[in-house]
This record gives structure tokens, C-alpha cells and sequence, in this order.
């Protein structure tokens, strides 16, 4: 009885994080929780006496839960496909790494987030998730969103650690691809958030000063004088990105975000700058790198 108790304990513990990655790997807030509630079912029947890493232990059985439903789905779909036409492609509740979808205090998404989710991301993206493959998904998922190392992820896929980044690499240039033609990627924000880096990394007070709003505030600065000085020659490190699906620019190192730059822009005039540097929060944080133009790396 105690270790029962112990055990849900630390399950309820993880519960949020274990729905958010089912979400995030099969894309339905329904499969999902089936995902969790197999994951329970497994963890009641496992031999727990030596378990000294509970969260990885429980991420490892829901990935690997939601590994089984991915492969079960894509079978019903190649076997569908095989005996009838397919039916005509419409919009689906896929989670995607260039948008994040609010998760409510009980680890569930709300009906609000998957009825937008279609709309949010681009459909260049929804199909290029698609045609990943389970591995390629669950590598992807891990690694970049949840910091799971590739050692551990090629333990779960029965693959070596090179062969899970690699198939995390895969994953990541085709969805990097579908996000620079997604419309996000191409909006205004994106070409003034583009500027400001090029002016940034150029040491361009005067391009700087043209972008900034006279009133723009970013932290404890204040005002375009302040706050061109300060980024002057400053952003050679940083990349263009869609955070949540929105323009905005991330400082990578060593392919992990280590900071967020966000953008408020009104009238053409960047009016703030907020920059996240806390793991946790970036953790939550879908963020995929966009491919710089010639112009705008200049």
C-alpha cells in the first residue's frame, strides 16, 4: 500500500508534463489522455523497488505508449488507403513545433486550443508533420521539446544515440523548411524583426534608430537612443524564429534555445523587447529557427 501511494504520488506529480508530451506526439487532447491512462496502467503493473528516477522513467512509458499509437495509426491509414480512395485532407488537431497551444492547469487542452490549432499553423507545416515518420517524431519531440537526451530517446526507439539525432536532425530541417513558406514566416513582423537583427549585427545606429518606436522599452532601457546603443553590434549570435508561431529571434547554443527575443511592434515601430532566458519557461516554448535571406542576413 505504501509504495501504491508512493507511486501515485509521483505519477500525479508528472501528470501535466506527461499530457503535454502525449499532446505534443499524437495531437489530440483525447489520444492524449488515453496515452496517460495507459502510461498509469503500466506503472501500476511494473516492478518499481530499484526506481530511482521517476520523471524519466514515466517519460520513457508515455513515449513509448504514444510510439505503439502512432505506429497503429499509420498502419489503419496505409491499410485504409490500400481498400478505398482517401478521403479529401481537412484540417486536423496536430500539434506542430512553431505553435504552442495553451494547456490548462489540469494538464488538458481546452476545446479553444485544438479549434484554432489548424488556423494557427501553416499547412505547409500540418502536412510535413505528417509525413514524419513515428521515430522521426518522437526524436523530434523529445530532444527539442522536452530536452530528453538522445541516449534516452534511442533506448526507447531501440536505436543507437547518433541514429535518434539523426532522425531528430531530419525531422527538424523538414519542418524548418515547411515553417520559412508558412505565413507567419512571411509576414511584416517577420521583415522588421529580420531588419532589427541585420542592424543589430551590423553595429547600424542609425538603421536601429528607424525601427525602434521613440518610446520603445526593453527591461530597465528606455527610449530608441538607449535602446539602440545597447543592441549596437550585440545580435550576431542570435536567429530568426517563430516562437508559438510568431516572428521572433532565439539565441541557440549548441542547437538549444538558451533565450527568447519577443517582439510588441505597432505602426511599423518595434515598442518593446522582452527577452526570456528561464529553461523552464522556454522549455514550454515551441521555437524552430528560420532560414535567414541573403538581404536579410546583410
Amino acid at each position: 500500500m505504501v509504495e501504491q501511494n508512493w507511486l501515485s504520488e509521483r505519477f500525479t506529480e508528472h501528470q501535466d508534463r506527461l499530457h503535454a508530451l502525449a499532446y505534443r506526439m499524437l495531437g489530440s487532447s483525447g489520444e492524449a489522455e488515453d496515452a496517460v491512462q495507459e502510461t498509469w496502467l503500466r506503472v501500476t503493473r511494473a516492478d518499481t523497488s530499484e526506481l530511482e528516477n521517476p520523471a524519466g522513467w514515466l517519460t520513457t512509458i508515455v513515449a513509448r505508449v504514444c510510439l505503439n499509437m502512432l505506429e497503429a495509426r499509420r498502419n489503419r491509414r496505409e491499410e485504409s488507403a490500400g481498400a478505398l480512395p482517401p478521403e479529401p485532407a481537412r484540417p486536423h488537431t496536430g500539434i506542430h513545433p512553431d505553435i504552442h497551444p495553451s494547456i490548462h492547469r489540469n494538464g488538458q487542452a481546452g476545446p479553444e486550443d485544438e479549434a484554432l490549432l489548424a488556423d494557427s499553423v501553416g499547412v505547409a507545416l500540418m502536412v510535413v508533420l505528417d509525413t514524419l515518420t513515428p521515430a522521426e517524431r518522437l526524436a523530434f519531440v523529445l530532444h527539442d521539446v522536452f530536452a530528453v537526451s538522445f541516449g534516452e530517446i534511442g533506448e526507447i526507439i531501440d536505436r543507437s544515440p547518433a541514429a535518434a539525432r539523426q532522425l531528430a536532425s531530419r525531422a527538424r530541417r523538414r519542418l524548418q523548411g515547411a515553417a520559412d513558406t508558412s505565413g507567419a514566416a512571411r509576414s511584416p513582423k517577420r521583415e522588421i524583426v529580420a531588419a532589427f537583427l541585420a542592424a543589430s549585427r551590423n553595429g547600424d545606429f542609425a538603421a536601429l534608430l528607424e525601427l525602434l518606436d521613440p518610446e520603445v522599452v526593453v527591461g530597465e532601457l528606455h527610449g530608441s537612443q538607449e535602446v539602440a546603443a545597447f543592441f549596437a553590434g550585440r545580435a550576431e549570435a542570435a536567429r530568426l524564429a517563430l516562437v508559438d508561431g510568431v516572428a521572433a529571434a532565439a539565441w541557440f547554443h549548441l542547437g538549444r534555445p538558451k533565450a527568447v527575443f519577443a517582439f510588441t511592434i505597432s505602426d511599423g515601430k518595434i515598442t518593446r523587447i522582452a527577452i526570456d532566458t528561464d529553461p523552464e519557461r522556454l522549455r514550454d516554448l515551441d521555437i524552430i529557427a528560420l532560414t535567414a535571406s541573403d538581404k536579410e542576413r546583410r
